[in-house]
């Protein structure tokens, strides 16, 4: 079955239409036929139970007749006035001439005269007067005797007679006339003639009896009597199959029986003909049909091979074919004008996309791809040639702050206006100006050296000491540059265009305006990608360390507390600073693993800090990434339950710039955290902007004082007073106070004074690893 549906699949479609409806036409005809020849069955069936039905009603009717001419012959005898005659004297001799006469003149095989006592007196049947025949006829008479008007049938001699009899009155009845016909094979015959019914006559008083006396089918006597004796309803003769029915007659002495016999075959003959005449019909109805199928299905799908061959040029991107078929009325021309209006919208979706791919919607210029491809083809174009060419990549300074203070909406008229101005600046053949991303222009100088970018560039930075005017709002621009050279900087575009990045970003650090590319500018930016890589690898090999700086309770000098911090010994660089790693695992997201690590790390170790007496915290740093995201405090949760450590023994620092880049998302997670147990802390209190607006917002339990501000304070009385206005301000909010920066004796004194309730800073101790840590704290607290 599958290797047709395979076939199937693999036609084309006009011919699997043409399968499918010859398919279906022709089990509609099968149908069709199957029901006809049921039908037929049937029909026949009923009409040789009818022709049998009307074969036995001749039966009896020519039986009737014959009774009749029998019974009417037998009057005019008995109405003779020599024969009455006769009778009354006892003339045998014209008794026995006058049966003898009237038998022959009717036909009558057995003349008889019964006297009154139906005793046989004279018969013209050979042998008559012997005693078995006087007795049978005896015996009819004495039947017919109480049904005149009657007819039987009997067995004389082995022969088949009907016998009818009339009463001889002179008078008073001086005798019985009796006629006997006999039932010949011209009765047969006359039967088949009139019904088109075969006539058997059997004899006998079982089936295993049966003598057949008379019948239409005499070379079939032993294939009949076969069936006779078992009461076959069908006998096959020459391959014929007869239909019989047995009617019983009503006879005298030895029973007899009639078998009245249909053939199949000449009953069916007419229908046969109808159902050759019919099959014939649907043969040449599939063959129509078929040539019919053929020229529809083409008619349907040659348009559609037209619009496959369509479909192919738009795929292969050719868009100025001609489509056929858009005046028809019906559902192809509908399809046609349907791929036609795909056409005409897939041209412009292409056009559409060609300028959204290559060209900048905002300010009209071209985007990155298109200035990459321009570079390319020039720099292609100059290959055998001495020219060279230059790049510059400009980015605003100060945008950022353009948009949040007004608007983005302001941000994208000056990025029109910013791109204008540009134009204005750059001009002559093979030169382009694009908008890379953002804020982030690209200029590309065909046929120029460093001395023409050079002047480029001082031509935009005078350009742009112009304010700019929009909207009744006068907005100061200055931009950080970048300049590239091919081929002295790189040999190929995208090389040459990364290097005028790293010139600019270089330029907007170190607040130059303009730089150009040197190999110097972009080693820090090498030794931190390969930092970074060995990063990864120090996390998988254990070359990080967690160190631990001590807090102390200002009012007690115990140390209560303690800050988590991470340290990777590098095996060939030795000790790298946080400052070389930190910010870079925050900028690529690996400082996610890196807090991690520091919790499992921390939950480990959580036990064996514990002092004997009292409760020790260790706080850990959140970043950025970190709050952004939504599955952290879940993570937390996980390590707090495998290592058995509850999450009251951490303190989560937070700093603002962590919360400022989507506060709503921060501040959602900070509350799954303080509401898991976790302790919040606000670090690096008193360096941002919105710091009192978080200790409303926040679940915060504590405050960092910057150190900032505690280091000076015993020389500048303001730090003092800011120290001492925050630690009230923290108390009077339910806050308890940490301050670091401590970095001598004076300092803490202060603070106790203050009513800080913790310390840090290198006075206490310098951040050290777990086993010093817990030495250190022996010592710490035996000497105060």
């Amino acid at each position: 079955m599958s290797v047709w549906k395979q076939r199937l699949h693999n036609m084309s479609l006009s011919s699997r239409i043409v399968i499918v409806m010859l398919g279906l036409l022709l089990a509609v005809q099968i149908a069709g036929f199957w029901a006809v020849r049921a039908a037929v069955e049937r029909q026949v069936r009923n009409e040789i139970s009818s022709d049998l039905t009307v074969g036995a009603r001749i039966w009896d009717r020519l039986l009737q007749q014959n009774a009749q001419r029998l019974r009417e012959a037998s009057i005019v005898l008995a109405a003779d006035y020599g024969f009455r005659s006769a009778v009354t004297t006892g003339d045998q001799e014209t008794i026995a001439s006058a049966l003898e006469n009237s038998g022959e003149r009717i036909g009558a095989s057995i003349a008889a005269l019964l006297d009154p006592s139906l005793r046989l007196v004279s018969s013209s049947q050979a042998g008559g007067n012997d005693g078995m025949v006087a007795h049978v006829l005896s015996d009819i008479g004495a039947t017919l005797s109480k049904d005149v008007d009657g007819s039987r049938i009997a067995l004389v001699n082995g022969g088949v007679f009907q016998f009818v009899m009339i009463p001889v009155r002179a008078p008073l009845t001086v005798g019985w006339v009796l006629m006997g016909f006999p039932v010949s094979q011209p009765l047969l015959t006359d039967l088949k003639r009139l019904s088109g019914v075969h006539v058997t006559l059997l004899s006998g008083k079982n089936a295993a009896m049966h003598d057949l006396k008379l019948t239409t089918l005499p070379e079939q006597r032993d294939a009949i009597l076969r069936a006779a004796q078992v009461g076959a309803q069908e006998i096959s003769i020459n391959g014929d199959q007869l239909v019989a029915r047995y009617v019983s007659l009503d006879t005298l002495g030895e029973p007899l029986q009639v078998v009245l016999m249909r053939s199949i075959a000449e009953v069916n003959a007419p229908f046969s003909k109808l159902q050759w005449m019919l099959g014939l019909i649907t043969l040449g109805g599939v063959l129509l049909f078929a040539v019919g199928s053929q020229q529809a299905a083409r008619w349907v799908t040659q348009p559609l091979k037209e619009l496959t061959l369509l479909a192919k040029a738009l795929a292969s991107g050719n868009f100025d074919v001609t489509v056929t078929g858009k005046k028809r009325g019906d559902e192809v021309g509908l399809l046609a004008n349907g791929f036609d209006s795909m056409r005409t919208s897939i041209a412009a979706q292409r056009d559409e996309i060609l300028r959204l791919a290559y060209w900048d919607r905002l300010t009209g210029l071209p985007n990155r791809e298109k200035f990459r491809e321009t570079l390319k083809a020039a720099i292609n174009s100059y290959q055998d040639s001495n020219a060279s060419l230059a790049i510059i990549t400009l980015n605003l300074d100060r945008f950022k702050h353009v948009n949040d203070v007004l608007g983005y909406a302001f941000g994208d008229e000056l990025l029109k206006a910013v791109a204008e101005r540009l134009r204005q600046q750059v001009s002559g053949e093979g030169n382009l100006v694009a908008r890379l991303a953002g804020d982030e222009f690209a200029i590309l100088l065909s046929m120029s050296d460093a001395q023409g970018a050079l002047a480029i560039t001082q031509q935009i930075t005078q350009a742009f000491e112009v304010p700019l005017a929009l909207h009744e709002q006068t907005v100061d621009l200055s931009a950080s540059m970048g300049v590239a050279c091919w081929p002295a900087d790189a040999t190929d575009a995208d090389l040459l265009l990364s290097r005028s990045e790293i010139a600019m970003h270089a330029a907007k650090n170190k607040i130059a305006g303009v730089l150009f590319y040197t190999p110097a500018l972009d080693s820090s930016s090498s030794l931190t990608l390969s930092l970074l890589s060995d990063l990864r690898y120090a996390l998988q090999n254990g070359e990080l360390r967690l160190f631990l700086q001590p807090k102390v309770a200002t009012a007690t000098g115990q140390v209560v507390a303690a800050e988590a911090l991470i340290r990777w010994r590098h095996p060939q660089r030795g000790l790298v600073p946080p400052m070389e790693f930190i910010p870079f695992a925050e900028q690529t997201g690996f400082v996610r693993q890196l807090t991690i690590w520091m919790f499992e790390t921390a939950a480990q170790q959580w036990r064996g800090l514990q002092p004997t007496e009292g409760h020790l915290r260790i706080a850990i740093n959140l970043s950025t990434r970190d709050l952004m995201d939504p599955d952290f405090p879940q993570r937390l949760s996980s390590i707090m339950q495998e290592s058995d450590v509850s999450p009251s023994a951490f303190c989560l620092e937070i700093t603002e710039s962590a919360i400022m880049d989507d506060p709503q998302r921060a501040e959602a997670t900070l509350y799954k955290l303080s509401e898991q147990g976790f302790k919040l802390s606000i670090d690096d209190f008193g360096t941002g902007f919105s710091s009192l607006a978080y200790l409303k917002r926040l679940p915060v339990n504590e405050l960092k004082i910057d150190k900032s501000f505690v280091m000076a304070m015993d020389k500048d009385e303001s730090d003092a007073k800011i120290v001492k206005s925050t630690i009230d301000l923290a108390h009077n909010l339910g806050l308890s106070v940490v301050a670091e920066g401590v970095e001598n004796k004076v300092l803490l004194d202060k603070l106790r004074e203050l009513h800080c309730d913790e310390a840090q800073g290198y006075f206490i101790a310098k951040p050290m690893p777990f086993d010093e840590f817990v030495e250190w704290r022996a010592r710490w607290n035996a000497s105060i």
